[in-house]
């Protein structure tokens, strides 16, 4: 993806696209589990419903995948794997939600897209059509999925709008926070394959805008503004981690910044 960044083929989170077109599988039904595409309020979802059995009502799930906000697809094998694998499990509807990326879209856009998704499958009227339980339906991702669940969750509770309120979230990994690009789980996996600091600060960043100065800033852990630097109390993790999780890593306080 560097490479062909660098050559000007293209952007690099599209090369990391690719990933997402190779392992995509088309929806297929089985024998315990009817899977469709469609769209809720103009947003593509992928649809799980367990066939009918004896016991009642189902349990709802909307879920958000991962790919830091800028790849990914509920298509891709594994997240159809999940999905259709708690569906069947907990005789669950499921809906996977596709999202708007970046670097074509920014945030709030990703946000507004599962919070569409997520306060229209709350209706009474929608969740008697799939004979979901108003009373058993959660909201669950991984990783940049997991930071839209917890949104979600956190906003749907402040919803004058919404009647029907969430039983759980399961946040999977979640990415919460972009204060202090310091943590240990940075300091420890710097320069892992897969995802090093350098690539989760790409996402953040690409997430909010395309200007590299915020990236620039981020990768110096000097984005966060003066007027909001007394948030940085909230993820002092020397203070807030056990001992034996800190495993000598050193704390260095984040740097406010003009970003």
């Amino acid at each position: 993806a560097g490479l062909a960044e660098w050559l000007g083929v293209m952007h690099y989170m599209d090369a990391l696209k690719l990933m997402s077109v190779i392992e995509y599988v088309p929806p297929t039904s089985d024998e315990n589990v009817t899977v469709t595409e469609t769209e809720f309020v103009s947003v593509p979802v992928r649809l799980y419903v367990p066939r009918e059995r004896p016991g009642g009502l189902k349990r709802g799930l909307v879920y958000f995948h991962g790919g830091g906000w800028c790849i990914g697809e509920a298509g891709m094998r594994n997240y159809d794997h999940l999905s259709r694998q708690t569906s069947n499990d907990l005789n669950a509807v499921v809906v996977s939600v596709n999202y708007r990326l970046a670097p074509k879209h920014h945030f709030p856009a990703q946000f507004e897209d599962v919070y569409a998704v997520t306060k229209f499958f709350l209706r009474r009227s929608v969740l008697a059509q799939y004979g979901v339980d108003p009373a058993r339906v959660a909201v669950a991702g991984d990783s940049a999925g997991g930071n839209l669940a917890a949104a979600v969750a956190q906003q749907l509770s402040n919803d004058p709008e919404v009647e029907t309120k969430l039983k759980a979230q399961a946040l999977i990994y979640p990415a919460l926070q972009t204060l202090d690009m310091n943590l240990p789980s940075y300091q420890e996996n710097q320069d892992k394959p897969i995802l090093s600091r350098a690539l989760m600060i790409r996402f953040w960043s690409e997430y909010f805008t395309t200007d590299p100065a915020l990236r620039e800033a981020m990768a110096s852990n000097s984005h966060v503004p003066p007027d909001s630097s007394h948030l940085f109390a909230l993820v002092n993790w020397s203070a807030l981690l056990p001992a034996e999780m800190q495993r000598g890593y050193v704390y260095r306080s984040p740097v406010a910044g003009r970003a």
